[in-house]
C-alpha cells in the first residue's frame, strides 16, 4: 500500500506515530515499511532526513514506488512507532531547495533553464543548460534571488491535476502523473516537486553563488543558502581578518598588498633562477676542466645522489654548451635517472648510448642525437651505467 507522505502537507512536522506495514532486512539491516512517515527519502536531487524511529537512528530512507523504505541501526519493538525527525538536516535541506527553485526562476529569466540540482553535504549545485554566464550576470542572478527572500514571499504546496498544469507557467512540464504537486513562490515560481520547502522566503535566509564552472554548453553553479550561506561568510571574513593581521594591514587594503608580494615574489624568484644558472654554470666549468679527453671531446661523468632531474638535466646542458662538451650524468633517488648531452659537431648519438645504459638499470630510455634522458629502477647500478656508456665512448674514440 502507498505510504502516506506527511511531509507533503507540513515541512516543520517533527514528530509523528505510524504503524509499521512490513518489515524488511536490507543490506543486513532492519528496514520498515510504514503506514505514514515525515521522513524525507532520498529522491530529485535532494538527500533523505534523519531522525529515530522509537529512539533507534534512522540511517537511510529509500523511495521504492509509491511505498517509503526506512533503514535503522536496530530492531524497533512494537507495532506503533513514535517518529523523530532531525530539525537541522530537514531545515538544511528546506531552504536549499526553496533557495534552489528562486534561483533557477532568476537564471529562467535570463534565458538559462536548470537541467538537472543537487544537495550535497556542504554545498550545492544547479546545472543550466547555457554558457558562459559573465561576474556581472551572476550578480544579477544573486541580486534578484536575495531580493525575493528579503519580500518575505509566501511560498505555498498544493496537488493540481493534469489539466490544471497546463494553466500554469511551470519551469518544466512534468509528465506521467495523475496529481502533480506544485510548490509555488507567490508571483515568482512555479515547480512541480515533492520535496520539502521553507513556508515563507524569508525562512530561506542569504543566497550566495559561490563558484560557476563552464561545462561545454551548460553551466554548473554552486550555491550556499541560510545558515550555510552564514557559516561560509564567517569563515571567509575571519580568514581575510587573519591574512590582514599576519601583513598589518586591513581587510579593504589585503588586495593592493598580496598584489605587491606576489610582484616581489616573482621578482626573487627571477633572481634565484639567474644565480642558480650562474651556479651551474660555474660548475659546468669546473666539471669541463677535469673531464678525460676521448679525441676533440672532453666527457664529465658524474653521479649526483638526491639531486633533482631538473638541476642534473640543466647541468648537463651547460656542459655541452662548451666547446666539445659531453655530459654522462646521473641522479640517483628511488630510482636511477640519466641525462646525456653533447656539444654540437661531436659525433655520437646522445639517444641511442642513454637506452643502451638505461638497460642496465631496467629501464628504457631515448632522445634526440644531441640530448636524451633515462632511468630504470636499479639505482644502485648507475656507477656501472655510466661506466658503460664511458666505455663506449672510449672504444669509438680508438676506431676514429
Amino acid at each position: 500500500m502507498p505510504t502516506e507522505r506527511l511531509y507533503y502537507e507540513d515541512s516543520f512536522l517533527l514528530s509523528f506515530t505510524a504503524r509499521v506495514v512490513e518489515r524488511r532486512v536490507v543490506e543486513g539491516r532492519p528496514a520498515l515499511l510504514l503506514d505514514r512517515t515525515a521522513f524525507y527519502p532520498t529522491s530529485g536531487g535532494q538527500p533523505h532526513d534523519r531522525g529515530t524511529l522509537n529512539g533507534i537512528p534512522v540511517r537511510e530512507v529509500r523511495e521504492e514506488g509509491e511505498e517509503i523504505l526506512h533503514i535503522l541501526e536496530g530492531e524497533p519493538a512494537g507495532d506503533v512507532l513514535q517518529g523523530e525527525v532531525a530539525w537541522e538536516r530537514r531545515f538544511d535541506h528546506m531552504q536549499q531547495h526553496t533557495g534552489q527553485h528562486i534561483l533557477s526562476q532568476a537564471f529562467e529569466r535570463r534565458g538559462a533553464a536548470t537541467s538537472s540540482f543537487h544537495i550535497g553535504e556542504e554545498v550545492s549545485t544547479i546545472d543550466l543548460d547555457r554558457a558562459p554566464f559573465s561576474p556581472e550576470e551572476l550578480a544579477q542572478v544573486e541580486d534578484e534571488a536575495n531580493a525575493i527572500v528579503f519580500e518575505d514571499r509566501p511560498v505555498r504546496t498544493y496537488f493540481v491535476t493534469p489539466e490544471e498544469v497546463s494553466r500554469l507557467p511551470l519551469r518544466k512540464k512534468p509528465a506521467g502523473y495523475e496529481r502533480v504537486r506544485i510548490v509555488e513562490v507567490e508571483r515568482y515560481d512555479w515547480s512541480p516537486c515533492g520535496g520539502t520547502h521553507c513556508t515563507r522566503t524569508g525562512q530561506v535566509g542569504p543566497i550566495r553563488i559561490i563558484h560557476s564552472e563552464r561545462r561545454g554548453a551548460e553551466t554548473r553553479i554552486t550555491f550556499l543558502c541560510g545558515w550555510r550561506a552564514l557559516r561560509d561568510a564567517r569563515w571567509k571574513h575571519n580568514l581575510l581578518t587573519q591574512m590582514g593581521n599576519a601583513l598589518t594591514v586591513g581587510i579593504p587594503h589585503l588586495p593592493e598588498t598580496v598584489a605587491k608580494l606576489v610582484a616581489a615574489a616573482e621578482e626573487s624568484r627571477k633572481a634565484l633562477e639567474q644565480a642558480r644558472r650562474s651556479l651551474l654554470r660555474y660548475e659546468a666549468r669546473e666539471l669541463y676542466e677535469r673531464a678525460e679527453a676521448i679525441g676533440p671531446a672532453r666527457v664529465v661523468r658524474a653521479v649526483f645522489p638526491g639531486r633533482p632531474l631538473e638541476e642534473v638535466r640543466l647541468l648537463a646542458r651547460e656542459i655541452a654548451s662548451l666547446p666539445g662538451g659531453v655530459a654522462l650524468l646521473g641522479s640517483a633517488g628511488e630510482e636511477g635517472r640519466l641525462c646525456f648531452a653533447r656539444a654540437e659537431g661531436l659525433p655520437w648519438d646522445m639517444g641511442a648510448l642513454v637506452r643502451e645504459a638505461a638497460a642496465v638499470l631496467g629501464g628504457r630510455g631515448g632522445g634526440r642525437p644531441h640530448d636524451a634522458q633515462g632511468g630504470g629502477p636499479e639505482a644502485g647500478r648507475l656507477e656501472e651505467a655510466l661506466e658503460r656508456a664511458l666505455g663506449h665512448l672510449r672504444e669509438e674514440g680508438k676506431n676514429r
